[in-house]
């Protein structure tokens, strides 16, 4: 009998899967796990983490799934780099199957479990699964990683074809689940994490959620392009945490898109490509996953890095009503807008001086969809350390942004209920309205909602100077 062992990551579904395909159709004997691993789960702080819940739940309806097979998912806590080997060991399987992880932990913990796997002459196959284009698929003509965004994506675009959008076809040889009676799982207190609010944010979870999510932005797709930038209508697919954890198949998002074309489909299936891009570039430059700056130029910019400054930032009090309404989103729901996503990081870094690093590691706190190799490359964008065809000049300005992209201003009065009573033309700078029309309002600036923690168009100016002293020092030192 050759039995096999498919150890479940960031994709907890049980179709167009890569390395339960591969599993189930060279075995006669598959077992499924997953493992709460210890190794991550101490390092987070916050002990009501939406994602950890949002897993537990994507796992509990992957486990069910598997037990209507006939079959069940093994749910361990532990340290999986020990737990893995161990139940491979035990279970007496011939070889345990995963799909890669891009992240540098990830792949010390994977060949640690390789390592381990090959002292009982147990083999370990991994496969590509999470992205569309991986590591050296996708390279310039003279052979070396691509830097810039839009070269990268016309290279992709011209090699994606059906045997990179094909679907893994798993139910052909799903028979071949390892017959198992109904095994418990850990609950969410044993696992050390309590509920949180994910329930009443309405975000649907596991495969079930992912689909429903998918088959109604299908229905909007052709308007994506037009409606993404604007966080107060429905534009996004919201689908950032699904993929993260792969309760749906970036393949068969992509083939929906691609099949679809036109211009919202094809906006969209470029931010998938992003996302690619953003791998591609942590896999060769695995530098950027320490802290370090892309362009390494920029890797000692002298940030002021003002703790008060910062701290407004995080509780979405700095009197910039759409910089706030962004951080209060993060705060009470785990997601925030893409659009104000480069926003909120332009604000911290080029108005209030911070560095980008401290924002990178806020962002990896509180998202629920945080994924590394996204995080970081969003960060370094908007900082302009990293992967940008444009120089170091851009800077959003948080008052025009906020008129272009929330006009009405009815994205910030969900968040900023505070500015409720202004009209739309006065919610972007409040600031700015009389002493007597605040009085009128009941909304005295400084007292109920902050005044301005920093002035824009001097800090802009005062940002300008520190990155144009950081590049000449660069520039005369090559």
């Amino acid at each position: 009998m050759n039995k096999s062992l498919v150890w479940f990551r960031r994709d907890l579904r049980d179709y167009d899967h890569a390395a339960l395909y591969h599993a189930l159709k060279n075995s006669t004997q598959v077992i499924c796990a997953f493992v709460f691993d210890t190794d991550i789960l101490t390092q987070l702080t916050n002990k009501q983490d939406r994602r950890v819940e949002f897993i537990w739940e994507s796992v509990h309806e992957l486990k069910t799934a598997l037990q209507q097979q006939g079959s069940d998912l093994l749910v361990l806590h532990g340290k999986a780099a020990d737990e893995i080997p161990k139940l491979a060991q035990t279970l007496a399987v011939d070889t345990v199957y995963c799909n890669h992880d891009y992240e540098p932990d990830a792949m010390a913990r994977d060949l640690t479990v390789q390592q381990a796997l090959d002292q009982t002459d147990i083999a370990f196959k991994s496969f590509k699964d999470q992205v569309l284009f991986e590591k050296d698929e996708i390279l310039t003509k003279s052979g070396t990683s691509f830097s810039v965004f839009t070269p990268y994506k016309n290279a992709c675009l011209k090699t994606l074809n059906d045997f990179y959008l094909k679907a893994y076809p798993v139910d052909r040889y799903i028979h071949h689940l390892a017959i198992m009676d109904p095994q418990s799982m850990p609950s969410l207190e044993s696992l050390g994490f309590g509920r949180t609010n994910l329930k009443q944010l309405k975000l649907p979870t596991g495969m079930s959620g992912g689909s429903t999510l998918f088959e109604d932005f299908s229905n909007r797709m052709a308007r994506y392009r037009d409606a993404r930038d604007f966080p107060s209508i429905k534009g996004p697919s919201y689908l950032s945490v699904h993929l993260r954890f792969g309760t749906v198949s970036i393949r068969h998002l992509a083939r929906t898109a691609w099949q679809q074309g036109g211009l919202g489909a094809e906006t969209w299936l470029n931010e998938l490509l992003w996302r690619d891009f953003y791998f591609q570039i942590l896999h060769h430059h695995p530098q950027v996953a320490t802290g370090k700056s892309f362009k390494a130029e920029f890797e000692h910019i002298p940030f002021p890095n003002d703790e008060r400054l910062f701290e407004a930032w995080c509780k979405g009090q700095t009197g910039y009503p759409l910089v706030d309404a962004a951080m209060r989103q993060l705060n009470q729901t785990g997601y925030m807008h893409n659009r104000l996503r480069m926003v909120a990081a332009s604000f911290l870094v080029k108005d209030l001086l911070i560095d980008w690093r401290w924002g990178e590691r806020y962002f990896a706190e509180h998202l629920i969809d945080f994924d590394l190799a996204a995080n970081n490359g969003g960060w370094q964008w908007a900082a302009s350390t990293g992967c940008d065809a444009q120089p170091w000049f851009r800077i959003f300005n948080p008052v025009t942004q906020s008129e272009k992209f929330d006009a009405d201003g009815k994205f910030i009065r969900k968040y900023v209920p505070e500015l409720q009573a202004c009209t739309s033309k006065e919610i972007h700078a409040p600031w700015l309205m009389p002493p007597l029309r605040q009085q009128a309002l009941g909304l005295m600036i400084g007292k109920d909602y902050p005044s301005p923690i920093v002035d824009h168009a001097m800090r802009r100016e005062q940002a300008l100077a520190l990155y144009k002293q950081v590049s000449h020092k660069a520039s005369t030192a090559t």
